[in-house]
């Protein structure tokens, strides 16, 4: 219960669409799925401590176990390049860059810590357009929450992101940067949990909810882009 108080505390980075469990691995957004399988990969946590990288983790599940799903900006990529805003990192085939960052979170018992982003450039002129079509999708992390100034989140180096993988800047762009649920991975850091299992960044679970449904999703907590103020 902490860590779903974390997620409605802090809606912006950890928006969550469904909470399974104790020892339930079926999520209702994707009957017939298994949690403990159907992600990309999976990164294992001991003590805050990420200590291995798995293909499925069956036998690390026991029923005792909690399952959060959250939303993830991904999900309105493809309404981007509808409207010809593909983002950078599909162009050019690469995970998208996130960076840790300066912006505190609210904490709920031993959850606690900074905010990560995803970064994605776009010309200025266009940045009104993107910030509209994401801003109808608080269930996959809404509008921007900084644009331009990486500085004044804590973000030195755009080269050299802490996930993902770097994505230049060209002529008369500007880095626009989004909440991101690789943002409970810090939270965990600080909790050192005996054992969490997490998604590894930029391998997600793919569930059967269509893009127009998460557009009304309901989201428990209230979307902050400055959660911690």
């Amino acid at each position: 219960e902490q860590f779903r108080d974390f997620c409605v505390k802090n809606a912006a980075p950890c928006p969550l669409l469904e909470h399974t469990g104790p020892g339930s691995f079926e999520p209702r957004l994707a009957p017939g799925a298994d949690i403990r399988t159907d992600l990309p990969k999976y990164h294992v946590w001991r003590e805050g401590v990420m200590v291995e990288e798995r293909q499925d983790v069956v036998d690390l599940c026991g029923n005792d176990m909690h399952g959060f799903l959250l939303g993830c900006s991904f999900t309105w990529e493809d309404l981007l390049a509808e409207a010809e805003l593909t983002p950078r990192h599909v162009q050019e085939r690469r995970n998208v860059p996130m960076f840790n960052t300066s912006i505190t979170l609210r904490s709920a018992g031993p959850f606690k810590g900074h905010m990560v982003v995803s970064m994605r450039p776009y010309r200025e002129e266009d940045v009104p357009k993107v910030a509209t079509i994401t801003g109808e999708y608080p269930a996959a992390h809404g509008p921007p929450v900084q644009i331009g100034h990486p500085s004044r989140i804590g973000i030195e180096d755009l080269a050299v992101p802490d996930y993902g993988d770097p994505v230049s800047l060209r002529d008369g762009e500007v880095p626009v940067f989004w909440a991101c649920g690789v943002t409970p991975q810090n939270a965990l850091k600080n909790a050192r949990l005996p054992l969490v299992i997490t998604h590894a960044p930029g391998r997600m679970f793919v569930c059967d909810v269509r893009n127009h449904e998460l557009k009304d999703w309901p989201v428990p907590g209230e979307w902050s882009a400055r959660p911690g103020e």
